[in-house]
């Protein structure tokens, strides 16, 4: 099956079975290894790709489910507006391991992309699918809330 979809903001066609997953078209069809995969059943968030601008699974939705969808990865994001707050990120310990960095990425700025001031309940909630072993959220938390200058 040829599926047309849009990647990052360029067209491509992939063909391949209609069931296969998002996550493998991403990873091994178009190259995009910055999504990655964690638990393969929907569970840990590492995975989250944006699809028409909303935080998916890609490891549970179907090729045939993409097609002239509009798919965006961290790669894409991080070439965009998202940049300075990825940097913010990197900078205020959200990132150790880097198993869930994508997932939590996609995610925190697909929040801030609908509400550019969050409170802490909302970020919580955002992030509430994406697991990480290492950070203990506090520096992911900083990323959204920075402390001032002393």
């Amino acid at each position: 099956m040829k599926v047309p979809l849009s990647i990052n903001g360029r067209a491509v066609e992939h063909d391949g079975h209609p069931m296969e997953r998002l996550l493998d078209v991403v990873r091994e069809g178009l190259g995009l290894t910055g999504t990655k995969e964690g638990c393969g059943e929907g569970e840990c968030g590492a995975c989250t790709v944006l699809l028409d601008g909303e935080p998916v699974l890609s490891c549970l939705v179907p090729l045939f489910q993409c097609e002239g969808r509009r798919i965006e990865t961290v790669e894409g994001i991080a070439k965009g507006p998202a940049r300075a707050f990825l940097e913010r990120f990197v900078e205020t310990g959200g990132v150790q391991c880097g198993a869930c960095t994508p997932g939590i990425a996609v995610t925190a700025w697909a929040l801030l992309e609908r509400n550019p001031q969050p409170d802490r309940d909302e970020v919580r909630e955002a992030l509430a699918g994406n697991l990480c072993r290492c950070t203990g959220y506090e520096g992911i938390l900083r990323a959204f809330f920075p402390e001032p200058e002393r």
